[in-house]
């Protein structure tokens, strides 16, 4: 077992602030981290070329090679702590704090420890030797304990503060009006914005409005001037000049150029390839890996490992747009990047998606002629299903995996799209009294698959484990199973092609409806 590694901290010097101690001060590089504490008077602190306001209350958390100077502008008392970290030599040192932070109107506790640790340094009490440390540990808990706590409490308002931003940038937003609803002061809101986004909040609210414009120019017509109302500019000049400052086109431009693209899902990317468009980056699945000539650089699957290599990923693809699913928390960094058509997630068919991504990228006309024709194929199939098997009935399809099978409602894909969608099949009722068509798939163990009766039986997925192989045909040798009527009329069609029925995608749904066809007329 490996040994655990622990962090120890260890004071190394405690000195008062005082006119004395400042007027002998001169600029110095500190060789330990340091915190300075602030109970009274007023002055300033310039640490790395940076100068800070002192008052009380304030607290500095300094890093170990940083150059300070401190001056005193009204009987400024304080404390200036040194200490050190102590670690195994191969072990990285643990700073308890971030360099350069600050906590500001910090609570009494705090700066009463910081002066009787002054006083310990000052005065050992050889009666309590171990007093020094008692103070120096209880000081540096109650530090870390409050800025973890402001730390969690700036998370929530700012995150407060984004999702408004979110749903009312096209609205007049003022700095000072959010610093209000967020409860704090407008240059703590301003400082803690921009180091939570990297921009300030009129940058912000101008990345926001320029998005949503580009979203509209790639998904719908809009003339320039509604355009600029729509994203909270009064006329469509102004709008345009913000516009080809942030994006380096004319909105003109940009809507007519040929867009590069990046999709975030593997059904996205397939709907992308069936216009016949090759993202610069995209996520593809085995099955969509295996009929299409993709290179290593368009598949992001070898970037997926961190949230960083994606961002750098799609940075270095310089796209027009990103696609992805409207639920994914990964979109809101994406759009410093680019525009985010977000599609609904379970709540929008494969055709509607194919729809809004062909007019993404200017392909309208060739997906409505590719939806033509794939209707004509479900009249053909429709045709013969009522020739082979008359009425459809109906029909549950199973995923079975490690241990437990899954059954899914058309929001899913798995073919149950096309089944219940197209060709006619209903879900079970003991399916839809568990409410399917809310949850969208229903999960229960592999030997209690018997207790969902139909009148076709799909298995689109089984599993790979030998132990999970032997659990699946026990299921398919007990008395409950093979009581079924489906089995008992060979109306169960084993598939097994995982890859492909996950799509939920024009290519895959072209080659599931040829998979469905093949099995419920051969």
């Amino acid at each position: 077992m490996a040994a655990s590694v622990h962090a120890f901290y260890v004071p190394i010097q405690a000195i008062r602030l005082s006119e004395e101690y400042l007027l002998s001060m001169k600029d110095e590089e500190l060789h330990h981290h340091a915190i300075i504490v602030i109970w009274g008077g007023s002055g300033f602190l310039k640490a790395n070329h940076t100068e800070y306001e002192l008052n009380r209350g304030k607290v500095f958390f300094l890093g170990s090679t940083s150059r300070i100077s401190i001056s005193s502008t009204s009987r400024l008392e304080g404390l200036l702590l040194h200490y050190k970290c102590l670690s195994r030599e191969d072990s990285p040192l643990q700073e308890p704090f971030l360099p350069n932070s600050v906590l500001e109107h910090c609570p009494d506790k705090i700066m009463i420890l910081a002066d009787q640790l002054h006083g310990a340094w000052v005065e050992q009490q050889m009666d309590n030797p171990f007093q020094l440390q008692q103070l120096f540990t209880a000081l540096m808990a109650e530090l870390h304990s409050e800025m973890k706590a402001r730390q969690n409490l700036e998370s929530s308002w700012l995150e407060r503060a984004l999702a408004y931003i979110d749903n009312h940038f096209c609205e007049e937003l003022t700095r000072e009006h959010l610093a209000r609803l967020a409860g704090v002061s407008p240059e703590h809101f301003s400082r803690s914005f921009r180091k939570s986004t990297g921009q300030t909040f009129n940058e912000y609210i101008t990345l926001l409005r320029i998005r949503s414009a580009q979203q509209q120019l790639l998904t719908r017509t809009t003339d320039l001037n509604t355009l600029a109302l729509n994203v909270g500019y009064k006329e469509g000049t102004y709008l345009s000049r913000k516009f080809k400052q942030l994006v380096g086109l004319s909105p003109t431009i940009y809507h007519r150029k040929t867009k590069r693209v990046v999709s975030m899902t593997f059904n996205h990317t397939a709907a992308l390839w069936t216009l016949g468009v090759v993202p610069e980056l995209g996520m593809y699945s085995s099955w969509l890996q295996s009929v299409k000539n993709v290179t290593f650089d368009q598949n992001m699957e070898p970037y997926r490992k961190s949230a960083s290599m994606i961002y750098d990923a799609i940075a270095a693809a310089e796209p027009d747009v990103i696609i992805n699913y409207n639920t994914l928390e990964e979109n809101r960094p994406l759009i410093s990047l680019a525009p985010i058509i977000e599609l609904p997630f379970m709540t929008m068919d494969w055709r509607e998606q194919f729809r809004i991504i062909a007019d993404v990228v200017d392909k309208r006309g060739q997906a409505e002629e590719w939806l033509a024709h794939y209707a004509k194929k479900i009249n053909e199939v429709n045709t013969q299903l009522d020739h082979y098997i008359g009425p459809r009935g109906t029909a549950i399809v199973w995923e079975i995996g490690s241990g437990v099978a899954y059954c899914f409602s058309s929001s899913y894909g798995r073919g149950c799209h096309i089944l219940y969608e197209d060709l006619g099949f209903h879900l079970p009722a003991a399916l839809l009294e568990e409410d399917i068509l809310h949850l969208g798939y229903i999960e229960t163990p592999i030997e209690t698959m018997a207790s969902y009766s139909a009148d076709h039986i799909f298995i689109v997925s089984t599993p790979s484990e030998p132990t999970q192989i032997t659990r699946m045909h026990r299921l398919f040798q007990s008395e409950a199973w093979l009581s079924l009527e489906a089995v008992r009329l060979n109306r169960v069609y084993l598939l097994d092609q995982t890859d492909l029925f996950y799509g939920f995608d024009p290519l895959s749904s072209q080659v599931q409806l040829r998979e469905l066809s093949r099995v419920l007329t051969s």
